[in-house]
């Protein structure tokens, strides 16, 4: 197994320190407050003095050429930053009148964030440097991982740098972290990049109403932790949620006014995370059904069949594409959940014969050997056909795919994999031997649903942090590791089946280590370093 990349180098305060007799992987052990800038141990200074070399009881140490510092431990933070070089000297913590300073405009936002949240002074874009400057800078590397930055803690001052906006924000949030556990950034050079390129929440919002107010917080929460997309299921039987121009009469009582979406998206956007839609169909539109009786679902016998929409009707595809088509432009994200699973039609011994209006369609469409699944899978194509027209990635739930068959879904629909319980549920390594990209959604360890129904039983951060890794799909096995960069990331998610079962605040109590322990699997692939009991105590120092 790779050991986390750590590079010590001996420095002064202008001056090089030979011999100091310190090899590579010097890491803080503890996971207190020995990790801020100064701090050393009674071995490493000789002297058994309880403090640095060269100073007297209650100095603050500054640099001197006459005395050298500690080396510097790694900065602990969640996710744990990949690589950190150790250096000597004073670190960094925020002073009044130091400065936020920007070599980009595009840096704005997130030079006025961070200057607000260290109480620091925005000076926008500058040449010069003074002391206990932070200055933020795009080095637009078109070929480096556009998340990825670059920390330097050096001679009073930090340069946060990166290739994109979101790699310097990131770097911000490790700086924030840094000032929050520690009181001061440790001289030295951090390098960080994701392992996985989506790390997200899902929030089921239709069968419980969440307020605006609770899914900003979340959405400052992710960002400060590095995650980068917010889904929100929003059409369900229960409820559709979300005001609507083209279907009004749709909309539930409770639900979120396009006003404070746009706010939600616009607070996501300068997080840098990306909101995803998800109305889910053919299944799970007994909302939409409630208004539009005619487009249901019936069986040979005439019953109606919850939640699922005629498929072989003109009608049903027109209303649900006009639902994208309206969303599209609320939701300016470059990914689309399609939904597609637990499509009632396919549950039964034999769909063609329990439903023969779907059987004619498909083999009218399709061909006399068409099945209803043929049927449903041309349905998915078209509705993915339907958000790629907006640029949009579609992905949908691994048991709206099917083996064999006339029709297949497109290659470019991504894999939402979360269970392996559905009827016919296939193997994950089906989908990533077909090719397809994969993101991670296992219920077994990121499914917190409300009231723990059948067999669900609510996630807990030490699980998570000590058994899962993006490659545990389904159950508690992991996928060979070939399949590894197939996939692209995985996403804790919050259902509403028993709405009422917690409160939001219980709920946002709830996922909190979950989510920490989530991205700290997403952000490194190496196991972690800190034990879960460190891990928690981390979590609860920086909040």
């Amino acid at each position: 197994m790779k050991q986390r990349r750590v590079a010590v180098v001996a420095l002064t305060a202008g001056a090089l320190v030979a011999g100091t007799g310190v090899g590579l992987g010097l890491w803080a052990s503890s996971d207190g407050d020995g990790g801020g800038a100064a701090a050393t141990s009674a071995e490493e200074r000789g002297d058994g003095s309880g403090r640095a070399a060269g100073t007297t009881p209650g100095e603050s140490p500054s640099p001197s050429p006459s005395r050298s510092y500690p080396l510097s431990q790694a900065p602990r933070t969640i996710p744990a930053v990949r690589e950190h070089t150790a250096e000597r000297g004073p670190g960094w913590k925020p002073g009044r009148g130091h400065r936020v300073v920007v070599n980009d405009g595009a840096l704005a936002d997130e030079g006025r964030l961070i200057a607000g949240e260290l109480g620091l002074t925005y000076a926008g874009e500058k040449d010069d440097e003074k002391a206990g400057d932070l200055r933020l800078e795009l080095n637009r590397d078109s070929g480096a991982n556009p998340e990825s930055y670059t920390m330097t803690v050096r001679g009073g001052r930090v340069t946060v740098s990166g290739p994109g906006e979101a790699g310097v924000f990131y770097g911000t949030r490790t700086l924030k972290q840094e000032i929050k556990g520690a009181g001061a950034a440790p001289e030295g050079v951090v390098r960080d990049e994701p392992a996985k390129q989506r790390r997200g929440l899902s929030l089921d919002i239709a069968r419980k109403h969440y307020d605006a107010g609770w899914i900003e917080d979340r959405i400052r929460e992710l960002g400060d932790l590095k995650f980068n997309e917010l889904g929100l299921h929003f059409s369900d039987d229960q409820g559709f949620r979300i005001e609507s121009d083209s279907h009004p009469e749709i909309v539930s009582q409770d639900h979120l006014t396009k006003a404070q979406v746009k706010r939600i998206v616009d607070l996501a956007r300068s997080r840098h995370i990306t909101v995803v839609p998800e109305i889910d169909s053919p299944g799970h539109l007994g909302a939409v059904i409630a208004a539009h009786p005619d487009l249901q679902l019936r069986n040979v016998n005439g019953g109606a069949v919850r939640g699922a929409i005629d498929i072989s009707k003109p009608e049903s595809a027109e209303i649900v594409d006009e639902l994208i088509d309206e969303y599209a432009g609320l939701f300016p994200g470059s990914q689309w959940h399609l939904g597609g699973d637990e499509y009632q039609a396919l549950v039964v011994s034999d769909p063609e014969a329990s439903f023969p209006n779907l059987a004619a369609a498909a083999r009218e469409r399709y061909g006399s050997g068409a099945t209803v699944e043929d049927l449903t899978t041309g349905w998915l194509n078209d509705r993915a056909a339907t958000v790629r027209a907006h640029d949009r990635t579609p992905r949908a739930w691994n048991d709206g795919f099917f083996r064999g068959g006339s029709v297949q879904a497109d290659k470019d629909i991504q894999v939402a994999y979360w269970t392996g319980k559905e009827i016919g549920a296939r193997q994950p390594a089906e989908y990533l031997a077909e090719g397809r990209k994969v993101i991670n959604y296992n219920d077994e360890f990121l499914y917190y649903v409300l009231g723990e129904p059948l067999t669900f039983v609510y996630p807990t951060g030490q699980r998570i942090y000590e058994q899962w890794t993006p490659r545990v799909l389904r159950g508690t096995t992991p996928v060979p590791a070939r399949y590894d960069s197939q996939i692209i990331g995985g996403s804790f998610a919050i259902w509403g089946d028993l709405p009422r079962a917690q409160t939001q605040e219980q709920v946002a109590a709830g996922i909190r280590l979950p989510l920490r322990a989530t991205v700290q699997k997403l952000w490194d692939p190496d196991p972690p370093e800190l034990s879960w009991a460190e891990f928690r105590a981390l979590a609860e120092r920086l909040g």
